[in-house]
């Protein structure tokens, strides 16, 4: 039994399927590795192509679209591996990129969740949005990535490549974890929908002991906004949504309603620049998100004793602070 099964979760996306699965075919191949293509009740052609032209990837197909979180869950559940990563359609991996991954698991035993370094596929100088070198979360829960301070994104130089290695959150872009841990933690979270469903299954691993890294030996380019652009308003409410829901989760419940506090204070600063902007479909967005968390977070009654988000790298910043007042377009991490 091979220990590493990367998987790719597709719905009716043969375009990106003829552009990238070549690619990964060619670079995901090896004793140790599978690749697989979960197809989520596609009505385009996407598994009779690659029945036809890419017999080598293992193909799982289900009668109907059950959406990303439990698309993936149910992929990861009916594959027999020791580690599997979850890697979106839109991401064009290198050369022997998954062996480092798969080596830093082997012998960091502590590692619940990887991902490679993840440049931009358009501008392959440059980090990309979703991971660039790692994910971090600030003392108000705002997610924030070494090489991408909110809309500010570095050019890499090779300036994260020998730093810690642990990080907060690993992109779902291309995220590799142990197949037991993701089962037992119950894997992506359905309720999210779309956007952050990673960071808070990154949350409960932390929560469960385990770390979070990111292995820079391994680089993959990334499309990224295949599902929503960047500033739109659908995008906004998921993301303002699901930030919320993942810090009511995986906080100690008192630490919770504190930090909560802070954030509606935050968040009201936030609607008020978009008011400011004219740009009123994203205000509403915001008070969409706040009304409907309200609602949604009956849903979790069970809370984290021990508060270990604050004790991760970036956990004492305020990257809205950092950002909008003192104008830092880098980390500092």
């Amino acid at each position: 039994m091979k220990k590493l099964g990367v998987i790719i979760l597709n719905w009716n996306g043969i375009k990106l399927l003829k552009e990238f699965i070549p690619i990964a075919v060619s670079y995901t191949t090896g004793e140790d590795v599978d690749l697989i293509v979960a197809d989520n009740g596609s009505t385009d052609e996407s598994v009779e192509w690659l029945r036809s032209n890419f017999p080598q990837v293992h193909l799982l197909t289900f009668d109907r679209n059950l959406g990303f979180a439990e698309g993936y869950n149910r992929a990861i559940a009916e594959c027999d591996y020791e580690y599997v990563t979850l890697l979106n359609s839109d991401v064009e991996v290198t050369e022997g990129w998954w062996q480092p991954i798969l080596e830093f698991m082997e012998t960091h035993p502590e590692a619940g969740a990887v991902q490679p370094k993840i440049l931009s596929y358009h501008n392959r100088e440059m980090f990309e949005y979703a991971g660039a070198a790692g994910g971090f979360l600030d003392r108000l829960g705002y997610p924030f990535c070494r090489g991408r301070l909110f809309e500010s994104i570095e050019a890499d130089h090779g300036q994260y490549d020998n730093v810690s290695p642990y990080i907060t959150w690993a992109s779902g872009a291309c995220l590799t974890t142990r197949r037991d841990l993701y089962l037992r933690l119950g894997g992506l979270d359905p309720d999210f929908f779309a956007h952050m469903e990673e960071i808070d299954l990154c949350c409960r691993i932390l929560n469960a002991g385990y770390r979070n890294c990111i292995v820079t030996r391994s680089t993959v380019y990334h499309v990224g906004g295949a599902s929503l652009a960047q500033g739109n308003p659908e995008k906004t409410y998921l993301n303002f949504r699901n930030n919320l829901l993942l810090l009511h989760k995986n906080l100690p419940k008192k630490k919770g309603k504190r930090i909560l506090f802070l954030r509606r204070l935050a968040d009201t600063l936030a609607f008020g620049m978009f008011v400011a902007k004219g740009d009123m479909a994203n205000a509403k967005a915001i008070l969409r998100a706040h009304k409907d968390f309200k609602k949604m977070r009956k849903n979790y009654n069970v809370f984290p004793e021990k508060d270990i988000l604050s004790s991760q790298p970036g956990g004492d910043s305020c990257i809205v602070w950092q950002h909008y007042v003192l104008r830092r377009k880098i980390s500092k991490l």
